[in-house]
C-alpha cells in the first residue's frame, strides 16, 4: 500500500470499511480481548492463586507478596506506556504491538505452567511476580499501540467509529474468562479445579496468542507513521519530547485530568463497583450477580460502537464529559435503586433502625485495604468492620477526647450498647441487629434468578435495567476515547504521549476505585458514601475537560506536521 494511496483512503470517509481495515480492527481488538480475559481471570482465581503460592509463608511475607502482585497488575501499567510507547514512535506501531502480544500471551500461559511454592518455594511466588510485571508491562504498551494503529488506519471523519471495536473487546474478555472458567469447573469438578484445573484457563490462552500473532504478522505499518518516516518528521527522542517540554507535557496532563481520569472511575463504578456492591453489600448471590451484570453488558455494550460513531458527527468532548456528567448527577439514586429493589428488607432496615458506633474517633482507622491483607485490630475498626460486612447504615457517636480505645461499642435502635471488645461481640452484634429488624443475608426479599432468562419479573427486569444504564455510561465515556487521545498528539510523539495518561487514569484512579470506596463507607457508615470518590473525580474530568481539551473529530492526522508542533488547540 502506497503512502499517496494510504493518506488518500484515509480522507474518504464515505467509503465502506475495506477487508484490510476489517483485518486490523480484529488484529488489534484481540490484543484487548487478551487484556482483560487475563485480568478477569487474575481477579476470578485470586484466591487459588494466593492458596498455592503465598499461603504457606508468614503473614508479612504473604502479605508483601500480595502487594506486590497488585501492583504489577495496576501501578506496572504507566511504565510500559513509557517503554513501549517510545519503541512505537521509533521503531513502528505494528512490530511494537506485536511485541507486547507476545510478552502478554506467554506470560499469561506459563502462569498456567508455574509449579507452586510447595514444589519450588519461595521460588513460586517470585516468578509469579516477574511474570505479572511482565504481563502489566506489556499492558502498557497494548492500549496505546492498538489505538494508535486503528485510528491511523481510519478514514478522517470515522475514526471514533473505527477505534470504538476496541473498546467493546473488554465485554468479550469478561465473557470468554467466564466462559472457560465455568465450562472448566464443570468439567473437572470442585476438588479437581481448586487443585489443578485452575491452570488450564491459563494454558488456553496461547490459542489467543496464537491466533493475534498470525493476524497481526499480516498487518502493514500504519499510513501515518510510514508517511512520518518518507517525510522525515519522526522524533528521535519521543520521551524527551512528549514530556520534557512543558509545551507538550501539558497536553499529557490534560489527557489524564481532563478525560481518562473521569472516564476510568465510570467505567470501574459501572461495572466492578456495581458488581460488588450487589454481591458484597446487597449480600445478592454469586450466580445472580454474575447473570445481571451479564445481562446489562450485553445490552449495553452495543453502544461503545454507536457513542463511538455518534462522536464522529458531533464530537468527543460532548460526549465523554456528557457521560461524566450524567453519571456524577444520577449514581446517588441509582445505587439506592438497586438496594430497594435487590434487597427491599435491607433497604427497610437501613432507613427505620438507627445504629451508632460508639468510639473516641482518633482511634479509628482508615480501612484502605487494596490488596485484602491488611489487618485493623483496633475495636473502633472491628465494629465498623463488622457492621460494614453486615451491610448496616451507622453513624458515629464520638465519645470524649482520650476515651480507652476499649470503651468502644454499638448501639442499636437505641439499646443497650455492645462492647466491641467482649469476647461475644460477634454473636451479640448479630442477636441485636436481628431483634431490631435487619434481615440475614439469605432473606427472602433478595433477588434471586432461577436462570439465564429469569428476566421477566419485576426485580430482575427493573435491576437490569438500572445497571445496563451504568454500562451506558460506561460506553458514552469510553466508546470514543481511543479517537479523542489519538487526536490529541502528533504522529512523532503519539503513542507514547497518549499510553501514559490512560494508563495512570485507568491503572491508577480507576484501580484503586473499589478499595477506596470500601474505605469510605466504613469510615462513614454509608453505604453509598464510596460513591462520592467517582463523583468528585467525574466532575473535576468535566470542568477541566470543558475548559482546557479542545475539540479533535475534524483534525487531519495525515497533514504534515511541524518538528515539535503539538496538539493543535
Amino acid at each position: 500500500m502506497s503512502t499517496a494511496y494510504s493518506t488518500t483512503a484515509a480522507t474518504d470517509k464515505n467509503r465502506p470499511m475495506s477487508k484490510e481495515e476489517r483485518k486490523v480492527i480484529l488484529g488489534s481488538s484481540l490484543g484487548t480481548v487478551f487484556e482483560w480475559y487475563d485480568f478477569y481471570l487474575y481477579g476470578s482465581l485470586a484466591g487459588l492463586i494466593g492458596t498455592h503460592f503465598f499461603s504457606q509463608y508468614p503473614e508479612g511475607t504473604r502479605n508483601i507478596f500480595a502487594l506486590l502482585t497488585f501492583a504489577a497488575g495496576f501501578l506496572v501499567r504507566p511504565f510500559g506506556a513509557l517503554v513501549f510507547g517510545r519503541i512505537g514512535d521509533l521503531v513502528g506501531r505494528k512490530y511494537t504491538f506485536l511485541v507486547t502480544i507476545v510478552i502478554m500471551g506467554a506470560s499469561t500461559f506459563v502462569v498456567g505452567l508455574l509449579p507452586g511454592s510447595e514444589s519450588i518455594g519461595i521460588l513460586a511466588p517470585i516468578l509469579l511476580i516477574v511474570l505479572r510485571c511482565l504481563q502489566g508491562l506489556a499492558l502498557g504498551g497494548e492500549y496505546g499501540g492498538a489505538a494508535t494503529y486503528v485510528a491511523e488506519h481510519a478514514p478522517n471523519g470515522r475514526r471514533g467509529f473505527y477505534t470504538s471495536f476496541i473498546q467493546i473487546t473488554a465485554t468479550a474478555g469478561l465473557f470468554l474468562s467466564l466462559l472457560v472458567i465455568l465450562g472448566t469447573r464443570t468439567m473437572t469438578g470442585e476438588a479437581d479445579f481448586a487443585a489443578w484445573g485452575w491452570r488450564i484457563p491459563f494454558l488456553l490462552s496461547i490459542v489467543l496468542l496464537g491466533i493475534s500473532v498470525w493476524i497481526r504478522s499480516t498487518l502493514n505499518e500504519s499510513p501515518a507513521f510510514k508517511k512520518m518516516k518518507e517525510e522525515g518528521t519522526g522524533s528521535k527522542a519521543p520521551l524527551s519530547e512528549a514530556f520534557g517540554t512543558w509545551r507538550n507535557a501539558k497536553w499529557a496532563i490534560l489527557a489524564l485530568l481532563g478525560l481518562t481520569m473521569g472516564q476510568a472511575v465510570v467505567w470501574y463504578t459501572g461495572q466492578f463497583y456495581a458488581l460488588f456492591f450487589l454481591g458484597s453489600i446487597l449480600k445478592v448471590d454469586g450466580p445472580t450477580t454474575n447473570l445481571l451484570i451479564a445481562w446489562s453488558l450485553l445490552l449495553g455494550s452495543g453502544f461503545f460502537v454507536f457513542f463511538g460513531w455518534l462522536s464522529d458527527k458531533i464530537g468527543r468532548k460532548p460526549i465523554i464529559l456528557g457521560g461524566c456528567l450524567l453519571a456524577a448527577l444520577t449514581y446517588f439514586p441509582l445505587f439506592k435503586l438497586l438496594t430497594a429493589e435487590a434487597n427491599p428488607a435491607l433497604h427497610r432496615a437501613q432507613q427505620t433502625i438507627p445504629v451508632q458506633v460508639l468510639t473516641d474517633p482518633a482511634t479509628c482507622s482508615f480501612q484502605f485495604n487494596p490488596v485484602g491483607t491488611a489487618r485493623f485490630t483496633q475495636p473502633c475498626d472491628i465494629a465498623k468492620a463488622a457492621l460494614s460486612r453486615a451491610s448496616v447504615q451507622y453513624s458515629v457517636e464520638a465519645l470524649p477526647a482520650g476515651t480507652p480505645a476499649s470503651e468502644t461499642a454499638i448501639r442499636i435502635n437505641g439499646g443497650a450498647p455492645i462492647r466491641a471488645t467482649d469476647p461475644t461481640f460477634a454473636q451479640q452484634l448479630t442477636a441485636g441487629l436481628s431483634s431490631a429488624g435487619y434481615p440475614l443475608a439469605s432473606n427472602p426479599s433478595v433477588v434471586k434468578m432461577s436462570g439465564p432468562f429469569d428476566i421477566f419479573r419485576e426485580q430482575p427486569a427493573v435491576l437490569i435495567g438500572v445497571l445496563t444504564l451504568l454500562v451506558i455510561y460506561v460506553t458514552m465515556v469510553y466508546g470514543p476515547i481511543a479517537a479523542a487521545l489519538v487526536e490529541l498528539f502528533p504522529t512523532r510523539i503519539r503513542y507514547t504521549s497518549m499510553s501514559l495518561p490512560y494508563h495512570i487514569g485507568n491503572g491508577w484512579f480507576g484501580g484503586l476505585l473499589p478499595a477506596t470506596s470500601l474505605a469510605m463507607v466504613a469510615q462513614t457508615g454509608d453505604i453509598y458514601y464510596g460513591l462520592w470518590y467517582p463523583i468528585v473525580i467525574a466532575l473535576a474530568t468535566v470542568v477541566i475537560g470543558a475548559l482546557f481539551i479542545p475539540e479533535t473529530k475534524d483534525r487531519d492526522i495525515f497533514e504534515a506536521e511541524e518538528s515539535g508542533t503539538n496538539a493543535r488547540a
